[in-house]
């Protein structure tokens, strides 16, 4: 049966403007986002609308690396496990609150279990027994994976039920506001604004009113903020539709970074790395070849092993640069490209110096963990390639289908922006300060500073459902008919219509246009808030930021409707950008120093490498650091200020439980608090 959406027509300002009304309105075509609608509908709330500016443009269905990785309680091997030690080890990264943390555990293997249900292909043996191996800050071998596409054949499964279950969807729908109302002290969201992208040359512009009781945004993480970035392109991020309405955000300055091909946006991690790629870097002509990165490293045996541990340990740290670690590479490829203006490639088709003989590759230089690796999986071929093809045959699949060749093809990279382990601010529901709102997925921040690879997935997974199961039991009611929704938002759908059509007023000239601002803006996310990040210019890009925050919102023009959702997307990158600059300078002045995936120079620390000179010296940030003890919190207040908070992590629930007053709380609803 096709579920009906309830249509009806405003006007305003002699224009006419649909409004469809739900329950739930949910932003974003991710898994999680697909996940929250699916378990809605599950547990009875079968009001609810999907929009999305593209369906399935979303990293869930467009990211991957060699072996993507889904992180979840243990369910095979000798280790013993338990949703309290999971829990613990997801709160030692640091700036994590111990009850999400805790959610996060309890529910990982339900929400495994439901996709495992769905179809996704996680292997098994004989015996039923889902195998485990152990991801990046990962101690007990919890993560799994269906192969470089596992994110995909989430999206996927999770697709069909919402076509199965007939969802509603709204496809090539953009939000670009969220509505809101108040209640005493408490503002909540109330529904949301749209452009139907099909419909920009009308009157209206193509706007489109959504009145909801709730909305679960699911847009992913802000990728569209940087230049160099291993995000999908299709993807840009809407984190400043919540910021714009005070919802608050944390651990902004927590993105996570690493190396990946930028001609084909993919991660470069495990048997990428694993099989030794010799790194070259050119001039921007392509001249000029060097291999970089022997001269910082003692030996070809310590360099080989160097970049075979960067498949286990992809995401730059600056506590792996000490004594020749993987992450040095980051940091000289860095270095090459950025400080140099060079490029850098990988080459599959040649060993790293110092590694090849007459009898083919040296397996016996390295380190015992990379040759015993290398020799027990059978990839002891002359070349990368060769050696590729035997441990991971779909890995130079991908490339091939993407029309890159890695028997012939160098393969451009550089350190990349991937993944945000801050964001939105949700509670243990995932509900924002927003009443109402809840974030799920990459939006919501709920990682911290350290997280086990793959463990975003499981997030994501268990967000949707915890959103699920409190709006179905606490806002399941139907949305408010038209007058009083309108008496709460009418003012707000006007100032944005307005603002639609003053995007038109002369002049339109070059410097006012989108692509300007979004240029810029990219370019000094990437120069200042990169792996490295120096106070004096993060100082300096902050003061630029406020300009452009001011300037989009003031000068941005455009010469047709089609180009209406840029212009908004802009508007969001400018705040975005700006919750960026404030968060990291603000860690700076509180002393922050290199931890998670940055690196901080400090003449005070010790060098990167002997090789480098005192600006590459540096220090780690310590357990008792002001910045480790507390989480900074960001947030605009009813009269556009931006506020700044330092908070204590909750810690992990440690409590007595007993079984006959949890089944009496949960039949009487109150675990629903």
């Amino acid at each position: 049966m096709k579920r009906k959406v309830k249509g009806e027509k405003i006007r305003i300002n002699d224009i006419n403007i649909p409004v469809y009304s739900a329950n739930t309105l949910i932003i974003g075509s991710g898994a999680a986002a697909l996940n929250a609608a699916v378990s809605l509908v599950d547990l009875g709330q079968e009001n609810i609308i999907i929009a999305t500016d593209q369906w399935g443009a979303g990293t869930s269905n467009n990211a991957g690396s060699d072996k993507q990785t889904y992180y979840k309680l243990s369910l095979e091997g000798r280790v013993p496990d338990s949703a309290r030690e999971m829990a613990a080890d997801l709160f030692e990264g640091g700036c994590m609150h111990g009850d999400i943390a805790l959610c996060e555990a309890h529910h990982s293997i339900q929400a495994f279990y439901r996709l495992v249900q769905l179809g996704v292909p996680f292997p098994h043996d004989r015996f039923g027994a889902f195998i485990g191996y152990k991801t990046d800050h990962d101690p007990r071998g919890r993560g799994t994976s269906a192969g470089p596409l596992t994110s995909k054949m989430m999206f996927q499964a999770l697709e069909k039920e919402v076509l199965r279950k007939n969802i509603p969807v709204f496809d090539k729908h953009e939000v670009i506001a969220l509505l809101t109302g108040r209640e005493g002290e408490n503002k909540y969201v109330a529904g949301a604004l749209a452009l139907d992208k099909k419909n920009l040359n009308s009157p209206g512009k193509g706007m489109v009113v959504f009145n909801s009781v709730n909305v679960i945004l699911g847009t992913g993480g802000p990728a569209g903020i940087y230049k160099t970035s291993v995000y999908p392109e299709s993807q840009s991020g809407s984190t400043g539709l919540a910021l714009k309405i005070g919802a608050k955000a944390h651990n902004l300055t927590e993105s996570q970074f690493g190396l990946a091909s930028v001609k084909f946006r993919w991660n470069l991690s495990g048997s990428y790395q694993q099989v030794i790629p010799r790194y070259i870097s050119t001039s921007r002509e392509g001249k000029d070849e060097k291999e970089f990165l022997n001269d910082f490293f003692p030996d070809a045996g310590t360099l080989g092993t160097a970049i075979f541990l960067k498949g286990y340990q992809w995401p730059f740290d600056p506590r792996k640069i000490r004594n020749y670690g993987s992450s040095l590479i980051d940091l000289l490829v860095y270095r090459e490209t950025v400080e140099k203006r060079r490029r850098a490639f990988l080459d599959f088709t040649g060993n790293p110096r110092g590694l090849d003989s007459e009898n083919g590759f040296r397996n016996d230089l390295l380190g015992n963990e990379a040759g015993d690796y290398l020799k027990r999986s059978g990839a002891l071929s002359a070349t990368p390639v060769g050696r590729l093809k035997a441990l991971n045959q779909p890995a130079v699949d991908l490339y091939m289908d993407q029309g890159i060749d890695l028997e012939s093809d160098l393969l451009e990279i550089a350190v990349c922006a991937q993944h945000n382990n801050g964001g939105l601010l949700g509670n243990h529901w995932w509900e924002s300060n927003i009443k109402h709102l809840f974030p799920v997925g990459e939006v919501n921040g709920t990682h911290g500073v350290y997280r086990p690879g793959g463990s975003a997935l499981n997030a994501g997974q268990v967000g949707g459902l915890r959103s699920a199961i409190y709006i179905s039991r606490k806002y399941n009611a139907f949305p408010p008919d038209l007058t009083d929704f309108l008496s709460n938002t009418k003012d707000q759908i006007v100032r944005y219509l307005e603002k639609c059509h003053a995007f038109f007023i002369p002049p339109v000239i070059e410097k006012y246009k989108p692509e300007f601002w979004i240029e810029e803006i990219r370019e000094r996310m990437t120069n200042t808030l990169g792996i490295v990040r120096k106070r004096d210019a993060i100082e300096r890009a902050l003061e630029e930021a406020r300009k452009t925050y001011h300037a989009v919102n003031t000068r941005m023009r455009i010469s047709s409707p089609d180009q209406l959702p840029a212009a908004f997307k802009t508007l969001d990158h400018s705040i975005v950008h700006l919750f960026f600059l404030e968060a990291a300078c603000e860690y700076l002045n509180r002393g922050g120093k290199s931890r998670g995936s940055f690196f901080v120079p400090d003449r005070q620390g010790e060098k990167a490498s002997e090789k480098l000179g005192e600006e590459w010296q540096f220090l780690l940030s310590g357990k008792n650091d002001f910045t480790n003890k507390f989480i900074l919190e960001i947030w605009l207040n009813d009269a556009g200020s931006l506020m700044k908070k330092w908070i204590e992590p909750r810690p992990v629930p440690d409590r007595e439980q007993w079984f006959e007053t949890v089944w009496k709380d949960f039949r009487d609803g109150k675990i629903i608090e």
